[in-house]
């Protein structure tokens, strides 16, 4: 097998190929054998009948069509395996010549991997927030911590931010009542945003009894994207009760003597949570950086597919009505134009860091364990609230296994950009990069 390949841009390549027929004996003998038990020949049993007479029933243009649609992918995949050529997507397949006896030719168009210029990962620079833990924030947390072992009472008064209330739901669109979106004696607290845009202004004020009706774009169901008058009565207000912040609650809610002690072990997990926060933030600035710092050709038919799955997710909260996301998007001060060239950024965003990330992979051979990847797994399985087995078997059914391992080996080169790059936080001072990943790596 001869094989060449023509570059036609950056991002694609057409390969020619020629194969003598004596390198298709082994396609031929498996066309045959494949043809041979599919048809009925009379003296022959089936799957028996040989070449010859096969040829002479169904004629040598059937044999070829099936020594070629076998052949043709085979040689294809060999030449990809020898690593010449690194495709992304599926190729554009076309037989050329057929002369029995002598060759076959074909060519194959697909997108590949770009070239890419790599920056020295040591010029990067990049400053991240300082870990600091404010008083406030520790009262912040505390007082989360003292709403768990809070008591409700009546409030003899209006109602206020963060109260709880009993409500009756009810909703109209143009006039007409959303039986799906009236309910009764709903409990809710004010301020936590888990009801309609508007409904929380509205319900402050408001008295036991009295009716208050707010305004809101419907962001999911049959009626999204229009505008609806929701109407809330107020059956009971009441308020949360917390308890002390002394020593006697320290022992209750923990495991600690004194209220300091609590409030000294609460300052270290915002700190923790804030290292990781950190680490992540590190991650993240500094693949801008390099992206910032990198040009890469990007393969047009790759970035048309991801723009086309955002789309596909984004169209999926409002059952693919494109019109009704049109009325959403209105409502929200902005075009389909708009909405559109956002998407297509992001997509073009996110094919050029795969595209980089994995170039940066190749050229550090990085590779992935069984053991990481069973941490992704376990990781993404929790997340989902799933076990790992059930996780692992839906990921492989779907083919999100090997989307896994490639975002785990991306994370790895990133890691290793990450490691060379300097990294301080707003302080100026530089810092322990390995612990940051470490901090920021899923577990």
């Amino acid at each position: 097998m001869k094989s060449t390949v023509e570059q036609l841009s950056p991002t694609r390549v057409k390969i020619n190929v020629e194969v003598p027929f004596d390198e298709l004996k082994p396609d031929f003998d498996r066309a045959y054998k494949k043809i041979a038990q599919q048809v009925n020949i009379p003296g022959f049993r089936r799957g028996k009948a040989p070449a010859q007479i096969l040829e002479q029933r169904l004629g040598r243009g059937a044999v070829l069509e099936e020594v070629i649609s076998g052949a043709v992918p085979a040689k294809y995949a060999e030449i990809v395996s020898s690593g010449d050529v690194h495709p992304l997507g599926r190729p554009e397949i076309e037989v050329t010549t057929i002369e029995d006896g002598d060759r076959l030719a074909f060519t194959a168009e697909v997108d590949v991997r770009p070239h890419i210029e790599m920056p020295a990962f040591t010029d990067l620079a990049v400053s991240v927030d300082d870990v600091e833990v404010t008083d406030a924030e520790v009262d912040e947390q505390l007082d989360g911590l003292r709403s768990r072992f809070g008591t409700l009472r009546t409030a003899e008064r209006p109602a206020q931010q963060n109260d709880f209330v009993l409500l009756d739901l009810s909703a109209t669109v143009g006039g007409e009542e959303i039986p799906e979106l009236a309910t009764t004696d709903l409990s809710y607290q004010i301020g936590s945003g888990e009801l309609f845009e508007g409904i929380d202004d509205a319900l402050i004020g408001a008295a036991e009894g009295e009716q208050r009706t707010a305004t809101t774009t419907l962001a999911t169901g049959e009626h999204a994207g229009q505008e609806a008058e929701v109407t809330a009565t107020i059956r009971s207000i009441k308020e949360r009760e917390l308890p002390a912040a002394d020593d006697e609650f320290a022992q209750l809610a923990s495991e600690f003597d004194t209220i300091e002690e609590l409030r000294a072990d609460l300052r270290t997990r915002l700190e923790r949570v804030k290292s990781v926060q950190q680490g992540a933030q590190a991650r993240d600035k500094v693949l801008k950086a390099l992206l910032d710092a990198t040009e890469v050709a990007l393969p047009e038919a790759i970035v048309d597919a991801e723009y086309e799955s955002r789309k596909h997710d984004a169209l999926h909260a409002f059952d693919h009505d494109e019109q009704r996301l049109g009325r959403w998007l209105e409502q929200q001060g902005h075009s389909a134009e708009e909405f559109d060239a956002d998407l297509r950024k992001s997509a073009c965003e996110t094919v050029k860091a795969q595209l980089l990330l994995d170039a940066i992979a190749d050229a550090e051979e990085l590779s992935v364990t069984d053991g990481e990847l069973s941490e992704r797994i376990v990781y993404q399985a929790h997340r989902r609230g799933i076990s790992p087995n059930d996780y692992a078997q839906q990921a492989h059914q779907s083919g999100e296994l090997g989307a896994m391992y490639a975002d785990v080996r991306r994370g790895k080169a990133l890691a290793t950009v990450v490691h060379q790059a300097s990294v301080t936080d707003a302080s100026g001072n530089a810092l322990d990069v390995e612990a940051l990943l470490d901090a920021a790596t899923p577990r």
